[in-house]
């Protein structure tokens, strides 16, 4: 399967981003959304990882059935929260044997409740990327907040860190953002520390305020008052969501005029926001 390091090297990446079905119901519906969304061409597609990696047998599972029944190349995400260096190699071996080649390596977030709390061999992304670079040859992305991590103690600390993992890395995937000014300081500041490797910008449509607002409060994301204003003047849920697909699409449009290596689209595992931004863009299908 294609490595997403060399993918980046020969052009721009589009990509979309999943989260593993926990029921039947959800895997036919996933199975719905990759099928809608694949004409598009994508470059690869992530596959998310619950808090304390409570998610990751569904994870697997999906990364695997992509990777055998579509033709994009699937991105597993991994956590250092929950996993024994053990673990960790059963996992990547699994991946490797099917020819998974792509691995998204991350802090992670603690279970909620505590009792659930599995043991951890690693207190950093950099102690993973470096586990998974000893035991198999995959390409590497780590994941990187524009606005900073909600949990870094300065912005010079949060870039330094993010430059750390990058070194060890092959590419970041943003946070999701709304003002494209945030990406562009975060990719200076990454070069002023001496790191240019590719940082692909992530992408959410609004298609609903509240639960994009509890997402941006827990990212560290800032939700602009102009964008909320916006959204606001919708008269149905309909116009809120048509709204939100400008808004993005507005976005996107200034982003690969600046020249980013790619998109990544957060697509809550549905595909309309997604092929009706690619429409709006005149972006290529395969």
């Amino acid at each position: 399967m294609a490595r997403i390091g060399d993918l980046l090297a020969s052009g721009r990446t589009f990509s979309f981003e999943f989260s593993p079905p926990k029921t039947a119901q959800g895997s036919l519906s996933l199975g719905r959304t990759i099928a809608e969304l694949e004409p598009l061409g994508p470059s690869f597609v992530s596959v998310t990882y619950g808090a304390g990696g409570s998610t990751r047998e569904f994870t697997r599972d999906t990364v695997l059935w992509v990777g055998k029944e579509t033709n994009i190349p699937p991105m597993a995400h991994l956590t250092c929260v929950g996993h024994t260096r053990e673990e960790v190699a059963d996992i990547i071996a699994t991946y490797a044997a099917a020819g998974v080649a792509n691995v998204l390596a991350l802090a992670g977030d603690p279970p909620k409740d505590a009792s659930d709390a599995r043991p951890s061999d690693y207190r950093y992304a950099t102690e993973l990327i470096e586990h998974v670079r000893s035991i198999a040859d995959m390409s590497i992305g780590v994941a990187a907040h524009p606005e900073v991590h909600p949990r870094s103690v300065s912005r010079a600390s949060d870039r330094a860190h993010l430059a750390d993992k990058l070194r060890a890395a092959d590419f970041a995937v943003t946070q999701f953002f709304f003002e494209a000014e945030h990406y562009h300081r975060m990719v200076d500041e990454l070069a002023a520390l001496g790191v240019e490797k590719p940082v692909i910008p992530g992408i959410m449509p609004v298609t609903n305020i509240g639960q994009v607002e509890r997402m941006a409060e827990m990212s560290g994301a800032a939700f602009p008052q102009w964008l909320r204003e916006r959204l606001e003047s919708g008269t149905s849920p309909e116009d809120v969501r048509r709204i939100g697909v400008d808004a993005a699409t507005e976005l996107c449009a200034e982003l690969l005029a600046s020249g980013v290596p790619g998109l990544h689209f957060y697509t809550m595992n549905k595909s309309t926001a997604t092929r009706e931004i690619y429409a709006q863009l005149g972006l290529p299908v395969a």
